[in-house]
């Protein structure tokens, strides 16, 4: 079994990063190309690396074709796949791999596919990966693996996928996410962790690796003769401690693609898409950013259950003039039960943001799990339903909106706000985007923070809503 370590340790044990910068050179060839980068996102979080440019909720062939004809190094589709079946997401993938396949003939724009997943190695791999190039008639391409992520403490060395607790560093299969009911795993090392994903089909010299070792001794050239090398169907995999690895790597890979003619298929976490895409990075977004001019508190939508939340919503619920609004599971799987709950939780955020207050609407702690993978994703979906009932039901615009958790972010987005098109403004706090809302939703203009379930410290929460609150947000909790 991989055993935890500490991040000074590890660094210790490793070669210094490869000394030339190889971004501007990256920046100059993005610009240059013809290429789209299309990351297509199992959730809204995979946006929280990047900023000025676009996230769609639709995929049509003309919404495509727009996007594809526009300026910018890319876009964002956000599937939010995570949510559904396994058959369900590949028959999804492969919808929109049609699409953009026919939307990249007929505008005669070239497109490279990022499939961006989980960070914590949660997701369906490879089914939407490979029904979605399968659509693109493109099956037969190498595929990278690289869930690294540093601003959310992920990391991969030796073949073993880190996820960080403090200075710890724990192999990913050792931690609550291996465990989640959908997508659990009992692997980290990446090698294995494909076969086992794979159930055997990828092992042995179908699955290599690009180490620290040839990125920070071989540099980019070294990393571009692995990526020649690879065979049709097979899968690299990624180590990465820090972005100047990355840049290498991303460095190798324009050289591999431009020089031999060679392509490949993404599997990845938000941190490479940001150096694929040449997008430098950019100060936290202000408060004037953040928050609309009307008097009204902000609003938390809370719906995750990973641990890390639960953590972040006990310290918010702690702060002085938050009002708390539970919502009991149980009561939403009742379908006796469920419309008086949503109807009481609209009115409470009602009359908190009326009265300036800031509200947290949140889900009872107590996970509610069925007897196997698709009862689970089930019940997910209806308490995310339920929340975007509640969401729906308020009609006083917020000061400010967070979203917590992957699947319900992404469900108030397209559900509970209407939107198909957003501009990703930038990070709030490193790994967690925001979004100004399109002209078709419900608060045009509005940013909207998507803040992922895995993510930040556990005063995070609290610090968003210490920058962002009103002048009568801090009233005593009684009254």
């Amino acid at each position: 079994m991989n055993t935890p370590t500490t991040r000074t340790r590890l660094l210790s044990t490793l070669p210094p990063p490869w000394p030339e910068d190889p971004f501007p050179a990256i920046r100059r060839e993005v610009a240059a190309s013809a290429t789209k980068l299309v990351v297509l996102d199992d959730d809204p979080t995979g946006t929280q690396t990047v900023h000025g440019i676009p996230v769609l909720t639709t995929w049509s062939v003309s919404a495509l074709e727009t996007e594809l004809k526009a300026a910018g190094p890319g876009f964002f589709i956000l599937t939010n796949s995570r949510s559904l079946t396994g058959a369900a997401a590949a028959a999804l993938n492969r919808e929109i791999g049609a699409n953009l396949r026919q939307a990249s003939v007929s505008t005669g724009a070239p497109v490279e596919v990022v499939s961006r997943s989980d960070s914590t190695l949660r997701g369906h791999f490879p089914g939407e990966v490979d029904a979605l190039m399968d659509a693109m008639g493109t099956a037969d391409l190498p595929r990278i693996l690289a869930p690294c992520f540093f601003e959310g403490g992920r990391y991969t060395v030796n073949d073993i996928h880190y996820v960080a607790e403090g200075e710890q560093l724990v192999p990913a299969a050792q931690t609550p996410y291996a465990r989640d009911a959908a997508f659990g795993y009992r692997h980290s090392n990446l090698r294995e962790w494909v076969q086992e994903k794979t159930e055997g089909a990828l092992t042995g010299n179908k699955v290599i690796s690009v180490t620290i070792e040839d990125l920070r001794k071989g540099g980019p050239n070294r990393v571009a003769e692995r990526l020649v090398a690879l065979s049709p169907g097979s899968c690299c995999i990624v180590n990465a401690m820090e972005y100047r690895d990355l840049e290498v790597f991303v460095a190798g890979l324009l050289t591999a693609v431009a020089d031999r003619d060679r392509r490949f298929v993404f599997r990845t976490a938000a941190s490479l898409v940001r150096i694929r895409a040449g997008i430098t990075q950019r100060d936290l977004l202000d408060r004037t950013e953040l928050t609309v001019g009307n008097d009204s508190g902000g609003l938390f939508v809370v719906g995750s259950y990973v641990p890390k939340t639960s953590e972040q919503l006990a310290v918010l619920r702690s702060q002085e003039g938050m009002v708390d609004i539970e919502v009991n599971v149980n009561d939403l799987l009742d379908d006796a039960r469920q419309p008086s709950a949503v109807a009481e939780a609209a009115a409470a955020a009602n009359q908190a943001m009326k009265r300036g207050r800031d509200a947290v609407l949140f889900t009872s702690r107590d996970l509610v799990v069925g007897a196997d993978a698709r009862s689970s994703l089930d019940i997910g979906r209806r308490v995310s339903e339920s929340l975007i009932a509640v969401v729906r039901g308020i009609s006083r615009q917020p000061r400010y909106l967070v979203a917590k958790g992957g699947i319900t972010s992404s469900d108030v987005a397209t559900q509970g706000l209407s939107v198909r098109r957003a501009m990703i403004m930038g990070q709030v706090l490193p790994g967690i985007p925001a979004w100004q809302l399109g002209r078709e939703t419900r608060w045009p203009g509005m940013a909207y923070i998507v803040f992922p379930g895995n993510v930040g410290d556990d005063d995070a929460l609290a610090v968003i809503r210490r920058r962002l609150a009103g002048p009568r947000a801090y009233q005593p909790k009684a009254g």
